[in-house]
């Protein structure tokens, strides 16, 4: 633990904002979801949303890729405003934010490579060799390299899970969207894909938004966290400042 802090204390964090939220707002009839959301991720920081089931957090995410359409507010991601996009503009923009959904996403009637190799059949420009070179490296990168003709059905959760982060990270991403990545696994599993989620970070440098419940993956990969209430930023700060917060209910989250 001590050397994942000495991680987060050292990283420098860029000025330059990899995504800009602004006010940003989203119900579903009457049911207020995201009331006036304003949360900026800076490059190369990996940035944990907290919050109640109920609180916005997965809508937030996909508000990001344009999966669900916000009423109001700007989302700005690697300086494209996202209501100004095309569909094509918005496929290109797509390609550099990778996301991992809880269950992975995979396609069981597929091997491993062949779920690799799903993100690069539009890539008219990569020979065989070069697909072949990136599936190798994206299963090493997740400590996958033995099972490349496997089937996802053949694979334990937390393989499974590094998996759908070797499908995403194929392409390179330059931000992660991490949608509960630590879900349904065992602690041990929990924090080695935590820890896993750090190394993407320097090795790839992206700059990451992960929605989770799981405080130890929390401690693990945030460099800074947001807690949503009710539609709103109740509060932000490192895990330590928000950790030892007078507020009972901030404080709640970490007892």
């Amino acid at each position: 633990m001590e050397a994942i802090t000495q991680h987060r204390e050292k990283n420098k964090v860029a000025s330059e904002a990899a995504i800009q939220i602004t006010d940003l707002k989203k119900s579903f009839g009457s049911n207020t979801v995201l009331n006036g959301i304003t949360i900026t991720l800076n490059k190369e920081e990996n940035l944990v949303v907290l919050g109640k089931s109920g609180s916005g957090k997965s809508v937030l995410i996909k508000c990001l890729v344009s999966l669900i359409k916000p009423d109001e507010g700007t989302l700005t991601v690697l300086g494209e405003d996202i209501s100004t996009l095309h569909t094509d503009g918005l496929n290109k923009l797509r390609k550099r934010v990778g996301f991992l959904f809880q269950s992975g996403a995979l396609y069981d009637s597929m091997t491993v490579t062949e779920n690799l190799l799903f993100p690069l059949r539009e890539s008219k420009d990569i020979d065989q060799s070069e697909r072949e070179h990136l599936v190798k490296e994206a299963l090493e990168n997740v400590g996958l390299s033995e099972v490349e003709h496997k089937m996802p059905s053949e694979l334990s959760g937390g393989m499974r899970k590094r998996l759908g982060l070797a499908r995403t990270l194929i392409l390179k991403p330059e931000i992660m969207l991490y949608d509960e990545p630590t879900t349904g696994l065992d602690p041990i599993t929990s924090k080695e894909i935590s820890e896993l989620m750090l190394t993407i970070q320097k090795n790839y440098k992206t700059s990451s938004i992960i929605i989770t419940h799981d405080m130890a993956c929390a401690a693990i990969t945030a460099n800074r966290m947001v807690i949503l209430k009710e539609g709103k930023v109740e509060a932000t700060g490192t895990y330590k400042e928000l950790s030892s917060s007078s507020d009972e209910w901030v404080h709640s989250f970490f007892s």
